[in-house]
């Protein structure tokens, strides 16, 4: 089973309103094509990440792929499947099924875009090791005294796992720099396809940024499952989000994106994920 460029619809999903959002390929068919060539056509697609999808009984078999290797989840490509679905199927909450996870994508049209919520897979945190915390650092060149003590570093899971550096000032946050080749290693080396850098201006309002150099790519302009993970960790640590949060990320790439999250009172309960998604 071939399939061509043109069959990918590509959207940018958690848009902030028209401009904005992190791009993703979408393909859905009957069936899913083989690995090599879902692998091959993202690679040629060159997004972050393209969603695969096909029908499954009452569900949509789902898997993603980034241009050089499978994940188990994608929350951004996960909206942009949802806005597709409400245009080629109709809008309504669509049942998926993951490689490790179900989940739901809701998708309805707005107009010119597109309202999506993913519930993400289950959560979970932790501490994070030490000496991954140390190798982060070094990769980024911050220091500890560079850390937000508020928010200690955690290794945060929502269908995949984000180590979570959370610092001191947006100046801190915007200075962002690492060697690509360094950080697929230390990324492939925990088996961590991101790590979330956040700064939280407010108890409900966070700046982050998302290297995603297990992926072969500097940084995601907008990261879902990114911001499930942050949510379920700051939920666990006793943050007072006051039942949601919301994202700014992208801003220093000049790509301004928005997410919100819905943070349950259930220890380890989904995080819903809200977004616009704008085609392209």
């Amino acid at each position: 089973m071939t399939v061509s460029i043109t069959e990918v619809l590509r959207i940018a999903a958690f848009s902030d309103g028209d401009q904005g959002g992190n791009p993703a390929g979408v393909w859905i068919g009957p069936a899913l094509p083989p690995e090599t060539e879902m692998q091959r056509l993202a690679h040629e697609v060159g997004f972050s990440e393209t969603a695969f999808a096909a029908r499954s009984g009452e569900a949509f078999r789902v898997r993603y792929f980034s241009p050089e290797a499978e994940v188990p989840f994608c929350g951004h490509a996960t909206i942009a499947l949802g806005a597709a679905l409400a245009r080629e199927v109709g809008d309504g909450v669509y049942p998926l099924a993951l490689n490790q996870a179900s989940i739901t994508v809701e998708g309805r049209r707005e107009g010119g875009l597109s309202a999506a919520a993913l519930q993400s897979p289950l959560t979970r945190s932790a501490p994070a090791d030490p000496q991954l915390v140390a190798e982060a650092l070094a990769l980024f060149g911050y220091g500890e005294a560079d850390l937000d003590s508020r928010i200690p570093p955690g290794l945060a899971h929502a269908g995949n796992d984000h180590l979570v550096l959370a610092l001191q000032s947006r100046d801190l946050l915007a200075a962002m720099r690492y060697d690509l080749e360094a950080g697929r290693k230390l990324m492939r080396t925990w088996n961590m396809p991101t790590i979330v850098l956040v700064w939280a201006e407010s108890a409900r309002l966070f700046h982050t940024r998302n290297p995603f150099a297990f992926g072969g790519v500097y940084e995601d302009p907008a990261t879902g499952s990114g911001t499930a993970a942050l949510a379920g960790y700051l939920r666990d640590i006793g943050w007072p989000h006051g039942g949601a949060i919301d994202v700014v990320q992208g801003e220093d790439m000049g790509v301004r994106s928005r997410l919100h999250a819905d943070i349950g009172l259930e220890p380890g309960s989904s995080i819903r994920v809200a977004g616009t998604a704008r085609f392209m």
